[in-house]
C-alpha cells in the first residue's frame, strides 16, 4: 500500500511540475511574439527624423526690404524658425518641412499668387506687380511645396523689379 501511494505522489507531482513547465513556455512563447510585433511597428511607424539645417530668406515687396525683427516672427515652432539675432535666417529642426510649413507658422500668408504680410498689407500678382520666388537664384513657380535644404536661399519679391534689381536683391539674402 505505501508503494502505491509513493507512486501517485510522484505521478500527481510529474502531473504539478508538466503543467508549470508548460505555462511557463507559452508564456515565453507569447510575450515573444508581443515583443517581435511591438518591434516590427516601430519600425513600420513614420517619425520624423530630426535634423540641423540653416537656410536664409528676404522678401521684398515694391522694392522694400521686409525686415523680420519684431519679437511676433521667433521662435515660434520646435520644427522651424528664425531668432531675433539672425531674422532671415531659418533654422529646420525636422525633416521634409517644405517652405510652406516654414511661412505658415509666421504670422502672415503667402501662396504662389498672394503675399499678406503682418502688418496686413497684401500683395497679389495683377496690374500692380508680380509675386515671384528665387530659389538659390533661379526663378521658380512652385517653391512653398519644396522641402527646405541646408543652405537654400530664397526670394520672395512683389513688384514690377528688372533683372538687374532682382539681382540685386538676391544678393542680398544672407548666407545661412
Amino acid at each position: 500500500m505505501n508503494r502505491h501511494i509513493f507512486i501517485g505522489i510522484v505521478i500527481a507531482l510529474l502531473l504539478v511540475a508538466g503543467y508549470f513547465i508548460f505555462s511557463n513556455s507559452k508564456k515565453n512563447t507569447n510575450s515573444t511574439i508581443d515583443e517581435t510585433s511591438l518591434e516590427q511597428s516601430n519600425k513600420s511607424s513614420s517619425v520624423p527624423q530630426a535634423v540641423s539645417k540653416q537656410a536664409s530668406f528676404v522678401i521684398f515687396t515694391n522694392g522694400t526690404f521686409r525686415v523680420f525683427s519684431a519679437a511676433m516672427y521667433h521662435n515660434l515652432s520646435d520644427d522651424i524658425y528664425i531668432e531675433s539675432n539672425a531674422p532671415n535666417i531659418v533654422k529646420v529642426k525636422k525633416a521634409g518641412i517644405t517652405w510652406n510649413d516654414f511661412f505658415s507658422t509666421l504670422p502672415f500668408g503667402l501662396t504662389h499668387d498672394c503675399l499678406t504680410t503682418g502688418t496686413k498689407e497684401t500683395f497679389c500678382t495683377g496690374g500692380k506687380g508680380e509675386l515671384k520666388f528665387y530659389l538659390n537664384g533661379e526663378r521658380k513657380e512652385s517653391v512653398l511645396d519644396q522641402e527646405i535644404q541646408n543652405n537654400d536661399k530664397l526670394l520672395v519679391t512683389f513688384g514690377n523689379e528688372s533683372e538687374i534689381l532682382i539681382k540685386k536683391q538676391i544678393d542680398q539674402i544672407p548666407n545661412p
